[in-house]
């Protein structure tokens, strides 16, 4: 049963009977931590219909409830705040209730569930993966579960910038210095062996801009008349006049960058359903923009350029493509905004994953749409991130301080391997199996310390401090988890039935209140597209589980009633321990 329904009809009837007064709404929440009781109504908004003292109001309806609802045991007043303690039966029965309940907390998915399209990761294909892709893509596929929990259809989708100067500089760097060089040839990951290429490039144009200046040039003249910067936009010009050669070379590196990401991906536990190339999506950006040109909204300047103007909303103008034709990366995103509705007509919403440098280009994004007149534009939704930050020092890759998304997950795994040995408790362990929990360990470890801070945050983040047994970490809640499945597997047939208990322990009590909340935690976050809130509800329920299991015996308690119940207790918890780190893309090992 709903409690909260049934104190709010009990309450309304009341106040209807009692004072003549209809409510629409009332509101109860969780009793806070300082104060006595489980259940707390907030009663200052009826003073002013009441016209009655707040003791008043709260002594009237706390009397009636302790007489006319069997689970309210008695209540008490502070300020406007009536606390309600209910009894340890109603929260034995409900942990007898959901019990028994498969994917609790998850509504059921169906064909014609609203349908949801999650963007992220949509890196350039000229470099590896980095630190803030990790957070990116950590962040989406976790929102996309989430959306998939609370009954929504989703596909997971990038769009790759696949097109563009930067991938022509590490194109010219490999014609001029590989020797025809591959990954193969040089065994390293596609993505890193192009990285590398652009590396190449940046050294070579430093150099040859320093040049040009000792030579007398100003660094305008000399950026632009860099040798290699000319053969680089020489390149783009041939790919975009659809040269064989360019082309072909274009589609080798860029597979060679493909192949990378999908190791990288895998590695991360992420996956998508569908892919955009910036390279396909471009061109019907450029469509739709001369169709706004045509309806007036868009304007051409004398110069061939074409603008909108947003002054009236607040922001500026905005360029969408240039005096030359070429596009700018709105276009591409209009583009391929577009082309998703037109792959996915029953489309309901879109879910961009980007970082918070990008919060005014799409602003702009989806007011362009709205002017272009279509509907679907109004469910567009921008998940905005921080920025990931580490100690100085920390891991710099050969690029500078860009943080290599690869040698963050081998560090990752690094660390979790000492910590696994200092314990002692993989012991008898294979080879095969150790290095797949020191996988376990530290990727769980990186996602949780990334999942647990609000999206709209900076992170600090330091391997070592997320690889940890104690604290808010993700070892600790893996460790936890498999704590219970040990526990579980030494004892049998714990679901026979028991004569019902009717008292229980307040640590016992507390657990079930925080099982209680799971199915509203997991819509909060589909809501408001934030795994911190699961990740923060997991941490609470192993924290007060910690506190219950070291301070109560579970399956030595000699009567037999309270040890089905601690078990049964037991299990729940290991159940939503995996439901909500499987919502984080965490797996939970049953030994450790």
């Amino acid at each position: 049963m709903n409690i909260y329904k049934g104190l709010d009809k009990t309450v309304k009837s009341f106040l209807k009977s009692e004072f003549s007064l209809s409510v629409n709404k009332l509101e109860f929440q969780s009793t806070k931590k300082e104060f006595t009781g489980d259940i707390t109504l907030v009663i200052f908004p009826l003073v002013k219909d009441l016209k009655i003292s707040l003791d008043d109001i709260g002594e009237k309806i706390g009397t009636h409830l302790e007489n006319f609802n069997d689970y309210v045991l008695n209540f008490n007043l502070v300020k406007g705040f009536l606390n309600l303690t209910i009894s340890d039966q109603y929260f034995i029965n409900e942990l007898y209730r959901i019990g028994e309940i498969k994917n609790y907390g998850f509504k059921t998915r169906k064909s014609d569930s609203e349908l949801i399209i999650v963007e992220f990761s949509s890196p350039n294909t000229n470099k590896p993966l980095h630190l803030g892709h990790i957070r990116n893509n950590l962040l989406g596929h976790s929102v996309s579960k989430i959306l998939e929990a609370n009954g929504k259809n989703v596909i997971r989708t990038q769009v790759i910038n696949d097109r563009g100067i930067h991938i022509c500089k590490s194109m010219i760097a490999w014609k001029l210095f590989s020797n025809n060089e591959t990954p193969e040839s040089s065994d390293m990951k596609g993505d890193q062996f192009v990285g590398k290429y652009y590396v190449k490039y940046n050294e070579i144009f430093k150099k040859q801009v320093s040049d040009l200046i000792n030579n007398g040039k100003s660094e305008d003249e000399a950026v632009k008349s860099a040798p290699i910067f000319i053969s680089a936009q020489e390149l783009l010009r041939l790919w975009e006049s659809g040269d064989k050669s360019t082309i072909e070379l274009w589609k080798k590196m860029n597979n060679w960058v493909y192949n990378g990401f999908d190791i990288t991906y895998n590695n991360l536990g992420v996956f998508f359903d569908s892919l955009y190339y910036e390279s396909d999506t471009y061109l019907l950006g450029k469509k739709i923009i001369k169709e706004g040109l045509f309806k007036k909204v868009f304007y051409k300047k004398e110069d061939g350029s074409i603008w909108i103007d947003l002054t009236d909303e607040g922001l500026d103008e905005k360029l969408l493509l240039r005096s030359d034709g070429t596009s700018v990366y709105i276009t591409q995103d209009l583009g391929t905004a577009y082309k998703r509705k037109e792959d996915n007509p029953k489309l309901n919403g879109m879910v961009y994953t980007v970082g918070n440098e990008q919060d005014y280009h799409f602003k702009v994004l989806f007011l362009i749409l709205k002017k272009l007149g279509y509907k679907w534009s109004e469910s567009l939704f921008h998940l905005s991130y921080g920025m990931v930050d580490l100690p100085d020092g920390k891991m710099k890759s050969r690029e500078g301080n860009i943080v290599d998304a690869d040698q963050l997950i081998d560090e990752m795994q690094f660390t979790a391997k000492k910590l696994s040995k200092s314990t002692g408790k993989i012991e008898g362990m294979t080879d095969k199996e150790k290095s797949l929990l020191n996988k376990i360990i530290g990727i769980g470890a990186l996602k949780y310390h990334i999942l647990k801070v609000d999206p709209k945050k900076r992170i600090l983040f330091n391997p070592e401090d997320s690889i940890d047994f104690n604290g808010n970490t993700g070892p600790f809640i893996q460790y936890t988890y498999a704590r219970i499945i040990s526990l579980l597997n030494k004892v049998e047939n714990f679901d026979e039935e028991i004569d019902v208990l009717t008292k229980i322990d307040f640590r016992e009590k507390n657990i079930v209140k925080y099982l209680l909340q799971y199915p509203e935690i997991v819509y909060q976050a589909g809501e408001s597209h934030s795994p911190a809130l699961i990740s923060n509800y997991i941490y609470d329920l192993v924290k007060s589980f910690n506190t219950f299991y070291q301070n109560l015996s579970i399956a030595g308690t000699e009567d037999a009633s309270l040890k089905r119940f601690r078990l049964k207790l037991s299990k729940k918890v290991s159940e939503v321990i995996f439901s909500g780190c499987s919502l984080l893309g965490i797996d939970v090992p049953n030994r450790m």
